[in-house]
Formats: C-alpha cells, sequence, structure tokens
C-alpha cells in the first residue's frame, strides 16, 4: 500500500514528549524551519507538543501544548515523534499512527526491543513509515547503514559500548584505581547517572539495544529477552587491576553475531556482559560517556561507529535525520525501508554460545595444585590458553584464560574447580574477547 503524495502541503508533526530531547526537537524545528523545508521539499510544521503536565513548561509555546496525547495522535497530523519512553500507553497510540497511515519516529528502545514485530507490521499494512535511528547510540548513524547501507552485505558480527553510564564509570575505574561503589556515585555526582542507575548498571538498556541491533543485523526478530544480560555492579577494583595486568581494559558490551554449528544451520548469540579486551581493540580507547559499535561484514570488512551516544542535541540530531526521511517520503510518496526479518534465525542459548573465560583463583600453595585444576578443565572439554601464578604466604595466585568453549562448559568448570580442596576462593571470572597482542 502506498502513501499518497501531500502535494505541496505543509508537513504536520505532532510531538509526544518533551524533555531533554524533545526540548532540542523543538527548538531546532522552529529556529531552522526554512532549512527544514528546503531540504524536505515542503515547510514542516509543529502541530502539537504532548507533555504530562502543561504547566509546568513556560518555556514552550503555549498554543501547542496538550496533555492528551491520543488526541493529538488522532488528529490532523502527518508524522508522530515520540520521545517519551516505556511501553505503555506509548504502544497504543503508536499503533494508532501507524494505522491511519501517519509515520512514526522514535527513540523509544524499550518499546522497539519487545513490540518493533507489531509495529512494522502495522505500518506495513497501511504504507506508513516507521524510523528509530535515536534508540541506539545517540547522534551515531547506525541502524540506516545497518538497515540500507549494508543491506546487501552479509553481517557476521556487531559488538560494542551503546551505554555511556557503565563505559563513564568503568573507564573512571580503570583510570583512578577506585571502586565501583564510589565511582557510581562520583558519575550520579556528575549527571552521567541517574537517580536510579539500574536500567543501566544492570545491563537492561544496552540489553534492548542489543535486541535492536542483532534484528536488523541479521534479518531475524530478537527481543529484549532473547539477550542474555549481566551488569557491572560486580566489578571490582581488582577485576580492573587483573586486566591491567593482561593489558586489557574492561567494558560493558553488546555482542550479536551469526553462529553457524557443525553441522552449518545457522542461529544469533545476543548478548550484554562484562568483558576484557585487549587495550590494542578499537573499542579499548571509547572511554568517558562516548559509544562506538564495531561491526564485521563479509564484504565491507571491520567498520567502526564512534560518537556520543546520548544527551538532548546529539540524539535530537537523529530524530531530525529520521523526521526528515520520513517527511520526504510524504511529500514525493515514497516509503522508507520495511522490517526485513525473513532469515528468521533462532537465537541461541547463552550456554551454547562460545566464549573465553578470565578465571582468577586463590589456591593452596603445595605441588599438584596446578594439575588438579587442569584436570577439571580436561574432564569438561575446555582447553586452557594461558595460565600465570604468583607464590604468597601459605597461599597462591593462579590466573587461568581459556580457549573458546560452549559458555555451559566454562560455567561447569569454574563451579566444580570452586569445590576443590586445594581451592581457597574463585576471585574472579570474566568473559574475554580479543586475540592478545
Amino acid at each position: 500500500m502506498s502513501v499518497a503524495t501531500l502535494d505541496g502541503r505543509t508537513v504536520r508533526v505532532a510531538l509526544l514528549g518533551c524533555g531533554t530531547v524533545g526540548s532540542e526537537v523543538t527548538r531546532m524545528l522552529i529556529d531552522d524551519a526554512d532549512e527544514l523545508a528546503a531540504r524536505v521539499g515542503a515547510p514542516v510544521e509543529l502541530a502539537g507538543i504532548a507533555v504530562r503536565r502543561p504547566d509546568k513548561h513556560p518555556e514552550l509555546p503555549q498554543h501547542l501544548l496538550t496533555a492528551d496525547a491520543g488526541r493529538l495522535v488522532e488528529s490532523d497530523v502527518d508524522v508522530v515523534v515520540e520521545l517519551i519512553g516505556g511501553i505503555e500507553p506509548v504502544r497504543g497510540w503508536l499503533l494508532t499512527a501507524l494505522r491511519k497511515g501517519k509515520s512514526v519516529v522514535t527513540g523509544n528502545k524499550a518499546l522497539l526491543s519487545e513490540h518493533a514485530a507489531e509495529l512494522a507490521e502495522a505500518a506495513d499494512t497501511s504504507g506508513a513509515d516507521l524510523y528509530y535511528e535515536a534508540s541506539v547510540a545517540g547522534a551515531i548513524p547506525l541502524l540506516r547503514p545497518l538497515r540500507e547501507s549494508l543491506a546487501g552485505d552479509r553481517i557476521t558480527r556487531v559488538m560494542g559500548i551503546v551505554n555511556g553510564t557503565t563505559n563513564f564509570i568503568l573507564s573512571a575505574m580503570d583510570s583512578t584505581g577506585a571502586g565501583y561503589a564510589e565511582t557510581l556515585d562520583e558519575a550520579t555526582r556528575l549527571g552521567y547517572a541517574e537517580a536510579d542507575p539500574t536500567a543501566d548498571v544492570d545491563g537492561y538498556d544496552a540489553a534492548s539495544k542489543a535486541a535492536i541491533l542483532a534484528s536488523l543485523a541479521f534479518h531475524s526478530r530478537v527481543t529484549a529477552s532473547d539477550v542474555h544480560r549481566e551488569g557491572i555492579a560486580g566489578i571490582s577494583a581488582s577485576d580492573i587491576g587483573a586486566a591491567k595486568l593482561l593489558n586489557r581494559t574492561v567494558k560493558l558490551l553488546a555482542i550479536c553475531e551469526r553462529v553457524t554449528a557443525d553441522d552449518g544451520t545457522e542461529s544469533v548469540s545476543a548478548r550484554v556482559h562484562p568483558v576484557m579486551i585487549p587495550r590494542s581493540h578499537q573499542l579499548a580507547g571509547v572511554n568517558g560517556a562516548f559509544n562506538a559499535v564495531y561491526v564485521e561484514a563479509e564484504a565491507a570488512g571491520e567498520l567502526m561507529f564512534y560518537g556520543q551516544g546520548a544527551g538532548g542535541a546529539p540524539t535530537a540530531s537523529a530524530v531530525l535525520g529520521d523526521l526528515v526521511a520520513a517527511a520526504r517520503n510524504r511529500v514525493a510518496g515514497g516509503r522508507g525501508p520495511r522490517e526485513s526479518a525473513h532469515a528468521a534465525l533462532p537465537v541461541r542459548p547463552m550456554g551454547q554460545t562460545p566464549t573465553r573465560y578470565h578465571i582468577s583463583l586463590d589456591v593452596a600453595d603445595k605441588p599438584g595444585v596446578l594439575a588438579q585444576v587442569a584436570q577439571v578443565f580436561a574432564v569438561h572439554g575446555v582447553s586452557i590458553a594461558a595460565v600465570r601464578q604468583r607464590d604468597r604466604l601459605s597461599t597462591a595466585s593462579l590466573v587461568i584464560v581459556t580457549h573458546l568453549a560452549p559458555d555451559a562448559a566454562l560455567q561447569a568448570t569454574v563451579e566444580e574447580i570452586s569445590k576443590l580442596d586445594v581451592v581457597r576462593e574463585v576471585v574472579s571470572v570474566m568473559r574475554v574477547e580479543g586475540e592478545d597482542s
């Protein structure tokens, strides 16, 4: 079903939500109206702004404000821009807009990571557009390259830092040697962490983004509930120190891979967890609140996308880019890219996903300890890549880095090792990515 042209008529925009990003979108629509009209081919008019309490926004054009988002969506508008967040009642409003043929621009990662298929189907039925560049990595042009520029290629891996709060915390721990709790307090004081940082530090935010990235990269429907998720609250200063001894650093990564089994069948692995990576890796030097995503494709090779992953103006830039694209389509009668889920690859359970572990043990300082530990690895079919040992009074520190093995086998190995009489404590366990330099 195609969308009719507007025959030169003004493109009318409804804005749902006007917080930090929405305020920047409002400013840009008003201040850059002439420039936007030239790019779109028709004037772009802000027809209304839905906010919870209009009286709390004296800085906004008062004649545009309304507390009735549903009514604004139903009104005579062409594009609905949603920046409220959350799932309900936003899901209902956006489905209404799409079913009525109104294009939607959203940055709502939580909604998209669970209900993208439903929204895409509504858009397909009516011929409307659904754009969501701002849902992952802020200002970084990432989703459009995955959907369009690399549409003819075969993407094998997408790995990146997609949460600025956790990256700020881990970067600060690495540079100062401070612990997690005090660094989180500092991040909150500086405005890099919310008063309730759960969504960030427990990995929920990154998992939603990983689901979106995996869906686009591998042409399969992946939801946030499919993504294995671990946060950073358990990362200690000693973990950071152990990484430094290996010339590595710790990052919270979203890792999405196309995995081929021995029988040739393919599946998708999507996971978010802390990782030790070599300091020579492209992602190791991404510090502070910045985001970066590393993409591997068969023809294009290795690609890196880097920039500001959050903030009012950077995210508004992504929103306006989508809005211009949607408005151009309304004017010319075209359509944006549709959902591509033709591959329909299954999601591989985390236990079957090949990973590598860094394991730090406190063990008794006596002969035969390493042999006992190595025997447990052999029983579970896990190969050891490197071992380091440091003796202390009556105890020894044993550090083991493994080769790739199914994650379940690695976990079982660690569990059995922890029960050995010669092992006093499993000090830390962390996954490892990248080749050692």
